[in-house]
């Protein structure tokens, strides 16, 4: 029975109320920011080689709409392998702690970025290259599969109660600060010669992630285990089938966790990647430009890395589901004519529309969710509840976006319309599952019990 001792629970609730280590709060919100600025430098330079380069590189006999179609489905193959790294870094994590994991998926994940910069093309060894990009992107999903469940459930569990959300959302910044270096490096390397950035500079974004690699694996290293983790082993309430107890308890909030990641992640997806090989691919509007996306996630990551802690902090005072409620109601609201004025060729008018979706659409709903998804689920099996929940999601929106955006862009004549609906729908379904949400604000983290 998932329950622990009167005696245990006010033990529990204590520690989780006790004043944090400046020296361990400081550690875990590096040690998850560095995290994420990896993943996120891993998630958009990929994405941004997807729409812009890969296809003719690796794909280049199936033509330009299925080159860039196959580009994509090495890109959704990725999100693919997440819930599979979820499964079996959450149950480590559940089971043997929280720190082994974060050294774990960091290492793998950025390994797999490396050796993609070291990969032969097509015109170099033919469809081997193609087969091991999507080798080594499968590698990549698994390692980033637990990656942000394991940043979120740390950083919740170390901050102080009542600043969750504002503390949560932190390490989140890493995401822009990978953003801004993942688009920043494209922004640059897209503006030499064609032929330069295939030959060989397309490679070095790649190979530049084994600095974050370093870095990331020498802050972990100096973690400490969680406190709620340490209560589970203290009171051997450790569970032994982590992911059992998940499905067996959990059913419910996990459905909740991948509905509230549907507008979020898959407009996440859209913005970042779809819309910047919409605007360059041969029928766009800025046909043949490879550095107008790029830019414009460059400044959508500037605004979203204040924004992000903004609305962590606004769900601390107004509640978790109402803040993300209206920011899905607002991604749905701007869906429609944000893409229609893509379509008017104007760049300044681009780059509003890249931040405002971004950095308000998106971190509306990702700000209060950094607490949220930890929040929903009990202290026995919460690494592994948060990892599902993301990661199910991260495939089903995020990485199906592009490449069925492509598909439907390219059986339209590429009409703008798609991208309205698919990201009104995707808002939309966050906006009806926040009635279905548990309100969670201050939520003792040691408990046993799921929110309801």
């Amino acid at each position: 029975m998932l329950v622990i001792t009167q005696t245990n629970a006010k033990l529990a609730a204590e520690a989780d109320d006790a004043v944090v280590e400046p020296d361990q709060l400081r550690r875990a919100t590096l040690a998850s920011s560095v995290g994420s600025a990896l993943e996120y430098y891993d998630f958009y330079i990929y994405g941004l080689a997807s729409a812009l380069i890969f296809g003719p590189l690796f794909f280049a006999p199936l033509g330009p709409d299925g080159a860039l179609i196959a580009s994509f489905a090495t890109y959704g193959v990725g999100f693919a392998a997440r819930p599979f790294g979820g499964l079996i870094f959450g149950f480590i994590g559940d089971r043997f702690g929280r720190k082994m994991v974060l050294i774990l998926t960091i290492a793998l994940m950025g390994t797999a970025s490396f050796a993609i910069g070291l990969l032969p093309t097509f015109e170099q060894a033919g469809m081997l290259g193609a087969v091991l990009l999507v080798t080594l992107r499968i590698i990549q999903g698994l390692g980033a599969g637990a990656e942000q469940a394991g940043a979120t459930t740390l950083i919740s569990k170390v901050a102080p109660r009542r600043r969750r959300g504002f503390f949560a959302s932190l390490p989140f910044v890493g995401i822009q600060l990978g953003t801004l270096l993942g688009a920043g490096t494209f922004a640059l390397i897209a503006m030499a010669d064609t032929s330069v950035l295939q030959g060989w500079l397309w490679r070095v974004p790649f190979l530049a992630s084994f600095i974050l690699i370093i870095v990331a694996v020498f802050i972990r290293l100096k973690l400490k285990e969680t406190p709620a983790f340490q209560e589970l082993e203290k009171h051997k309430n450790v569970v032994k089938n982590p992911i059992g107890a998940l499905w067996k308890h959990s059913k419910k909030n996990v459905l909740v966790g991948i509905g509230l990641r549907m507008g979020e992640n898959g407009n996440s997806s859209i913005y970042s990647a779809l819309l910047v090989s919409f605007m360059s691919m041969p029928a766009g509007v800025f046909a043949g430009n490879n550095s107008i996306g790029p830019v414009g996630l460059l400044i959508a990551a500037g605004f979203a890395a204040i924004l992000v802690v903004t609305f962590g902090a606004l769900s601390d005072r107004f509640g978790r589901v109402p803040v993300y409620r209206y920011g899905a109601l607002f991604q749905a609201i701007i869906a429609v004519p944000a893409f229609y004025l893509v379509t008017l060729g104007n760049v300044t008018l681009v780059w509003i529309v890249m931040a405002v979706g971004i950095a308000i659409g998106v971190q509306s709903m990702l700000g209060p969710q950094c607490p949220l998804l930890p929040e929903l689920f009990g202290s026995q099996y919460r690494f592994t509840g948060v990892a599902m929940s993301r990661e199910i999601s991260a495939v089903i929106a995020g990485g199906i976006a592009p490449l069925l955006g492509a598909v439907l862009l390219a059986a339209t004549n590429h009409s703008w319309l798609v991208l309205a609906i698919y990201s009104l729908v995707l808002a939309l379904i966050s906006f009806v599952t926040t009635f279905f949400t548990p309100e969670t604000v201050g939520r003792d983290l040691v408990s046993t019990e799921d929110a309801k």
